[in-house]
């Protein structure tokens, strides 16, 4: 069963910068519509960045300007890179996204979440 495994987590000082990744466990699944949220200590989880299959990208006001959400060239990836990190980023970051096998003809698997990882912004 297809997953999506996250990576790049940790911390870092205020203005560090972190790349999170997001792939497919099977890489011949490809990754459409994919969604970054972040959930802090007794806060709802927020969508910070949004990619459509199409590659429109959306932020939120928080993050806009600071954050980019991409995909790989394979498709299989999506990443988000985190630059001039505040202490108010500290969360737990989820990726959420739709995938697609178009290798095998199995169709969509749409709605899957990431494991989360801890991101720490020290002041």
């Amino acid at each position: 069963q297809v997953r999506l495994v996250e990576s790049g987590g940790g911390e870092v000082q205020t203005g560090g910068s972190l790349r999170l990744s997001c792939a497919a466990s099977i890489n011949f699944f490809s990754i459409t519509t994919a969604n970054w949220y972040r959930q802090a200590p007794g806060k709802q989880r927020e969508l910070v960045a949004r990619r459509t299959e199409e590659g429109y990208t959306n932020y939120a006001d928080s993050v806009r300007g600071r954050f980019t959400i991409s995909r790989n060239v394979d498709r299989n990836t999506v990443y988000l890179q985190m630059n001039d990190l505040r202490p108010e980023d500290t969360a737990v970051y989820y990726c959420n996204a739709d995938l697609f096998d178009g290798d095998y003809g199995t169709g969509y698997r749409l709605g899957n979440w990431g494991q989360g990882l801890q991101v720490t912004v020290s002041s």
